[in-house]
This record gives structure tokens, C-alpha cells and sequence, in this order.
């Protein structure tokens, strides 16, 4: 059989040539075999063991806190953020929105190295903090937020200067001339409005931060307990040869991925 059928709507040509559907299988199964192969690997058996061992924990509930930290930042700063880039009107806009969104395609690694030239204690920002107030940075917990943040704030913000350009924008015309103040029509008619967006942009905010590994520990460095996180912990475990237990954590972080990503699909890609 050389053609597939789609659930095309009526009328359409539902026929799938087979020079379209042989490339797509395959990089399905570029996409789908790796995780198959973690789960037929997998130690079920000791999945309850190893879940609730002491190092699993810790990372783990490290990895909540700062994950959770990090999109705070990044929903305090990113919607203001999002909405300059969406309403804004000034020069320079469309290389705001470039430099906003680097951290999408430049290598974690990277990253962290530009954190540490920021944010350590010879640089720009983090050579004044250690002078005035005595405050270090990096290999600290704090450092695991910011790694975080940089990596998971251009998601947040992408999905909420959506939601501002697609907001109807006549109720906030009918408040201003009623003689409400720019913050006000903000706080009570534009932000109610987006806040599924934002609401979105937050949850796909902390799973990238939840996965983040290359920035976290170029900047924030592998301490049990104070910057290890589940990425982290499975990457020791790697280098330990405990196969198991790294398997156990990539599996954890895959379905929490999976789950976020299906329960976005509508809002994020648009299809059902």
C-alpha cells in the first residue's frame, strides 16, 4: 500500500504520498526510539529504591525549589517584558526581541559562561556585589535560579507577548478614555486578559528550568544538596556507572515533559 490516509476535512485529498510519510516515520523513530529504549531498559523493579533514596530527594526537592524560584523571576520580569516587546513602540524593538530570545539557541554551556563573566565575583554585576555588599554568586543555590531563568524566560516570554498582541484591546480604549490610569487599565482589564498565556508561558517556564543542566553547572558548579539537581544527579550517576539510576531520573524528567507538553498542546501548538 503506497499511500496513508489523514483526518483531513471533507472534500480534501486525506492521501498521504509515501515520499512524505517514509521520512516522517523515520524521524518519528529518531524522536521516539531513544525513550522507548530508557523504558525497556529500565529497572522497574527498583524504581521504588531508587526514587526515594536520599540523593533522589534532595536533588529533588532542590530541583522544585529553585525551578519554582526561577519562574517567579521570570513571571515578575518577563511579563512586563513581554508586554514592551508587544506594545512597545520604539527603535531597536526587533533586536530586543532577538537578544530576548538567544537563550533558545545558544548552548547552555555558553550560557553559563556569560553568567559567571556577570555575574561572578570579578564581574560586571557580580564584582560590585561581592565589593558592596559581600554577596557571592556563583556555585551557590542563588546561581542555580539565575542559570535557570536565563535558560526558561524566553519561553515564558514568547508565549505572553502572544497573548498580548492577540488581546482585544477595545475594552482598555473604553478605560483610558473613562480616565483610568495606564497602570490600572493594566492591572484590571489587559492583565485578566492574558493571564491563560501567562498562565502557560509560567508552567512551560518551569519545566524548562526543572531540565536545565549546561548553565547550572558551568555558573552554579555540582554540590549535594545546595546546587545538584535532578539533571545534575543523573549526569554524576553516569559518571559513577550507576546506569540505573541515571535511566530512573531521565525517565522521571521525561514524563514530567511529556505531561506538560500534552496538557499545553492547544495553547502552545494549536492542535488537538
Amino acid at each position: 500500500m503506497s499511500r496513508a490516509r489523514t483526518s483531513a476535512g471533507p472534500g480534501a485529498d486525506r492521501r498521504v504520498p509515501v515520499v512524505l510519510l517514509v521520512p516522517a516515520l523515520v524521524g518519528l523513530a529518531l524522536l521516539v526510539v531513544p525513550m522507548a529504549g530508557l523504558a525497556w531498559r529500565a529497572p522497574w523493579g527498583r524504581f521504588p529504591e531508587l526514587l526515594t533514596s536520599d540523593s533522589v530527594l534532595t536533588a529533588l526537592r532542590l530541583s522544585v525549589t529553585t525551578a519554582t524560584s526561577a519562574t517567579v523571576l521570570s513571571v515578575l520580569c518577563g511579563v512586563p517584558l513581554a508586554w514592551l516587546l508587544a506594545r512597545g513602540d520604539f527603535p531597536g524593538r526587533a533586536l530586543l526581541r532577538g537578544l530576548v530570545t538567544v537563550p533558545l539557541v545558544l548552548p547552555p554551556v555558553i550560557g553559563g559562561v556569560a553568567l559567571l563573566v556577570a555575574f561572578g565575583r570579578q564581574g560586571v554585576i557580580g564584582g560590585w556585589l561581592d565589593r558592596t555588599f559581600g554577596l557571592s554568586l556563583p556555585f551557590t543555590t542563588g546561581a542555580v535560579v539565575l542559570s535557570q531563568a536565563f535558560v526558561a524566560m524566553p519561553y515564558l516570554v514568547i508565549a505572553v507577548e502572544g497573548a498580548f498582541r492577540g488581546a482585544d484591546r477595545r475594552y482598555e480604549d473604553v478605560a483610558a478614555t473613562l480616565g483610568a490610569s495606564a497602570w490600572t487599565v493594566f492591572r484590571r482589564i489587559t492583565l485578566p486578559a492574558v493571564l491563560p498565556g501567562v498562565a502557560a508561558g509560567a508552567v512551560l517556564c518551569w519545566a524548562r528550568a526543572l531540565g536545565e543542566f549546561g548553565a547550572t553547572i558551568t555558573f552554579a558548579g555540582s554540590f549535594p544538596g545546595t546546587t545538584r539537581t535532578l539533571p545534575l544527579e543523573a549526569y554524576v550517576a553516569i559518571g559513577a556507572g550507576d546506569t540505573d539510576m541515571a535511566i530512573v531520573l531521565s525517565l522521571m524528567m521525561i514524563v514530567v515533559s511529556v505531561v506538560i507538553l500534552v496538557g499545553l498542546r492547544e495553547r502552545w501548538v494549536n492542535v488537538r
